[in-house]
Protein backbone atom coordinates (compact mmCIF):
# COMPACT_ATOMS: atom_id res chain seq x y z
CA UNK A 1 0.00 0.00 0.00
CA UNK A 2 0.99 3.30 -0.78
CA UNK A 3 1.83 5.44 1.93
CA UNK A 4 -0.34 8.41 0.36
CA UNK A 5 -3.39 6.16 0.42
CA UNK A 6 -3.15 5.82 4.34
CA UNK A 7 -6.27 7.70 6.32
CA UNK A 8 -4.55 9.77 8.74
CA UNK A 9 -6.79 9.34 11.22
CA UNK A 10 -6.36 5.62 11.10
CA UNK A 11 -2.58 6.53 12.62
CA UNK A 12 -3.73 9.20 15.48
CA UNK A 13 -5.80 9.30 18.90
CA UNK A 14 -7.00 12.45 17.53
CA UNK A 15 -10.85 13.00 16.00
CA UNK A 16 -12.10 15.88 14.52
CA UNK A 17 -12.01 18.78 14.97
CA UNK A 18 -8.94 17.98 16.34
CA UNK A 19 -6.93 16.58 13.92
CA UNK A 20 -4.29 19.14 12.50
CA UNK A 21 -2.62 17.08 9.66
CA UNK A 22 -4.19 16.03 6.44
CA UNK A 23 -1.91 13.56 4.86
CA UNK A 24 1.29 11.61 5.43
CA UNK A 25 3.90 12.04 2.80
CA UNK A 26 6.48 9.83 4.20
CA UNK A 27 7.38 8.20 7.62
CA UNK A 28 10.05 5.48 8.42
CA UNK A 29 11.26 5.01 12.57
CA UNK A 30 12.88 7.93 12.59
CA UNK A 31 11.44 10.97 10.64
CA UNK A 32 7.46 11.52 9.17
CA UNK A 33 6.70 14.41 7.19
CA UNK A 34 2.93 15.31 7.06
CA UNK A 35 0.81 18.35 4.91
CA UNK A 36 -2.29 20.71 6.20
CA UNK A 37 -3.94 22.08 3.67
CA UNK A 38 -5.67 25.67 6.25
CA UNK A 39 -9.05 26.09 6.04
CA UNK A 40 -10.95 28.85 6.96
CA UNK A 41 -12.83 25.69 9.18
CA UNK A 42 -10.01 24.88 11.11
CA UNK A 43 -10.61 25.83 14.86
CA UNK A 44 -7.16 27.38 15.13
CA UNK A 45 -7.74 29.33 12.28
CA UNK A 46 -8.93 33.39 13.29
CA UNK A 47 -8.65 36.62 11.28
CA UNK A 48 -7.68 34.41 8.19
CA UNK A 49 -4.43 32.56 9.57
CA UNK A 50 -3.74 29.81 11.66
CA UNK A 51 -2.63 30.94 15.08
CA UNK A 52 0.60 30.53 15.75
CA UNK A 53 -0.19 27.93 19.07
CA UNK A 54 -1.73 25.65 16.67
CA UNK A 55 1.88 24.84 15.05
CA UNK A 56 3.00 23.43 18.19
CA UNK A 57 -0.06 21.02 17.82
CA UNK A 58 0.64 20.30 14.19
CA UNK A 59 4.33 18.91 15.17
CA UNK A 60 2.97 16.98 17.85
CA UNK A 61 0.31 15.08 15.22
CA UNK A 62 3.00 14.80 12.81
CA UNK A 63 4.95 12.95 15.90
CA UNK A 64 2.27 10.99 16.72
CA UNK A 65 1.16 10.38 12.90
CA UNK A 66 5.21 8.52 12.92
CA UNK A 67 4.86 6.64 15.77
CA UNK A 68 1.14 5.34 14.58
CA UNK A 69 2.83 4.35 11.18
CA UNK A 70 5.90 2.56 12.71
CA UNK A 71 3.47 1.09 15.01
CA UNK A 72 0.96 -0.20 11.90
CA UNK A 73 3.02 -0.66 8.84
CA UNK A 74 6.61 -1.35 10.13
CA UNK A 75 5.64 -3.21 13.78
CA UNK A 76 2.65 -4.54 12.84
CA UNK A 77 0.81 -3.56 16.07
CA UNK A 78 -2.99 -4.01 15.88
CA UNK A 79 -3.21 -0.53 17.97
CA UNK A 80 -1.70 2.78 17.88
CA UNK A 81 0.16 4.16 20.65
CA UNK A 82 -0.47 7.22 22.56
CA UNK A 83 2.26 10.11 23.30
CA UNK A 84 1.98 13.24 25.37
CA UNK A 85 4.02 16.21 24.50
CA UNK A 86 6.26 16.00 28.06
CA UNK A 87 7.82 19.79 26.54
CA UNK A 88 8.62 21.91 23.93
CA UNK A 89 12.08 23.78 23.94
CA UNK A 90 13.40 26.55 21.49
CA UNK A 91 10.55 27.12 19.74
CA UNK A 92 10.67 29.79 17.27
CA UNK A 93 7.70 31.14 15.10
CA UNK A 94 8.12 33.11 11.76
CA UNK A 95 5.01 33.64 10.29
CA UNK A 96 1.40 31.94 10.78
CA UNK A 97 0.34 30.10 7.50
CA UNK A 98 -2.80 31.73 5.74
CA UNK A 99 -5.77 30.31 4.76
CA UNK A 100 -5.28 28.61 1.16
CA UNK A 101 -1.68 27.32 2.17
CA UNK A 102 -0.44 24.73 2.86
CA UNK A 103 1.64 23.78 5.56
CA UNK A 104 4.37 21.16 5.56
CA UNK A 105 6.00 19.93 9.00
CA UNK A 106 9.27 17.22 8.93
CA UNK A 107 10.16 15.67 12.58
CA UNK A 108 12.45 13.51 13.37
CA UNK A 109 13.81 11.56 16.01
CA UNK A 110 17.29 12.64 17.75
CA UNK A 111 16.86 10.61 21.15
CA UNK A 112 14.82 7.35 21.77
CA UNK A 113 14.46 6.82 25.92
CA UNK A 114 12.56 3.90 25.65
CA UNK A 115 8.82 5.84 26.98
CA UNK A 116 10.48 9.22 26.06
CA UNK A 117 11.60 10.60 22.51
CA UNK A 118 13.51 14.17 21.88
CA UNK A 119 12.09 15.15 18.22
CA UNK A 120 13.21 18.10 16.29
CA UNK A 121 10.29 19.93 14.09
CA UNK A 122 9.90 21.91 11.24
CA UNK A 123 7.36 23.89 9.87
CA UNK A 124 7.55 24.75 5.97
CA UNK A 125 5.69 27.01 3.44
CA UNK A 126 6.80 26.52 -0.09
CA UNK A 127 9.99 24.76 1.42
CA UNK A 128 10.97 27.73 4.00
CA UNK A 129 11.08 27.51 7.41
CA UNK A 130 8.25 29.17 9.22
CA UNK A 131 8.47 27.66 12.89
CA UNK A 132 11.00 25.00 14.70
CA UNK A 133 11.18 23.26 18.07
CA UNK A 134 12.50 20.34 20.17
CA UNK A 135 9.38 18.20 21.34
CA UNK A 136 10.01 15.93 24.42
CA UNK A 137 7.37 13.23 23.80
CA UNK A 138 6.04 10.83 26.87
CA UNK A 139 5.07 7.30 25.24
CA UNK A 140 1.81 5.91 26.82
CA UNK A 141 1.67 2.15 28.13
Amino acid sequence: MSIQCIDIQTLLPHRPPMVMVDRLVCADEKSAETVLDIRQDNIFVENGALQPYALMEVMAQTCAAQLGYTDKYILGHDGVKIGYIGSVKKMQIETAPRVGETLTTRVRITEDFGDMRMVAAECYMEDRPIATAELVITLAD
